[in-house]
């Protein structure tokens, strides 16, 4: 006889492969962030360090965001769930992204426009 109540479909889950693929992107991920402290910070190599100055924080930012992103979408599961459950979570975040730009932008603009003339 058959189950009418049978259970909800389960999804499948990723394996532990992925997962260390997964920690080792974020690994990479900490030590391009480190990294672009160390040379901006130390100002070792010159041309390096010049060249990633004036964009520093976006970098970093960037970088933040992909890690944020795999953790979400793996470890959290969010790649695996209901899309609603992904809309909650993303909507508010993108919202979040959009503000934290148009500060930078802000505080860009303000910074230029405050700068010395002289100097």
């Amino acid at each position: 006889m058959a189950n009418d109540t049978a259970a909800p479909q389960e999804h499948a889950h990723p394996g532990a492969g992925t997962y260390i693929k997964i920690a080792l992107v974020l690994f990479v991920l900490t030590a391009l962030e480190v990294g672009g402290y160390e040379v901006v910070h130390r100002g070792e190599p010159a041309g390096l360090a010049a060249m990633l100055a004036p964009i520093f924080v976006e970098v970093l930012l960037l970088l933040s965001a992909l890690k944020f992103a795999l953790v979400a979408m793996f470890y959290m599961h969010l790649k695996m769930d209901a899309k609603l459950f992904s809309t909650v979570f993303v909507f508010p975040l993108i919202i979040a992204v959009v503000v934290i730009v148009a500060l930078i932008a802000l505080f860009a603009y303000n910074a230029h426009v405050s700068a010395p003339l002289g100097g």
